[in-house]
């Protein structure tokens, strides 16, 4: 079963939140659905720039944990190399036809 690291923003150079998941797509519906209390409903945290898949869920977590120790630059220097647009990911996951990669 894979598992994601993913980062969700509210637009370029926003705020950021960092999370894990086993299902990106139900996580990330839940989160533009506001289903989700505390910071990235707050901040409208809704749009995913970022994410990386892993084997296990604790490499998933142990990514987790380093994004949120990087710098803001580290942040956006990432998402800038894996999505330069900073198009919403979720909707190229939804339709992988409309994916640029």
């Amino acid at each position: 079963m894979p598992y994601y690291t993913y980062i969700l923003t509210n637009k370029p150079n926003g705020t950021f939140y960092t999370g894990v998941t086993n299902d990106l797509l139900r996580r990330i519906f839940e989160h533009k659905e506001g289903k989700i209390e505390g910071f990235t409903k707050k901040y409208g945290l809704k749009t995913l720039v970022y994410y990386e898949v892993f084997e296990d869920v604790k490499g998933a977590i142990a990514r987790e944990k380093l994004i949120k120790k990087w710098k803001r630059i580290f942040k956006i220097d990432a998402i800038k190399k894996m999505n330069p647009d900073w198009s919403d990911l979720y909707f190229e996951l939804m339709d992988p036809a409309t994916s640029a990669g």
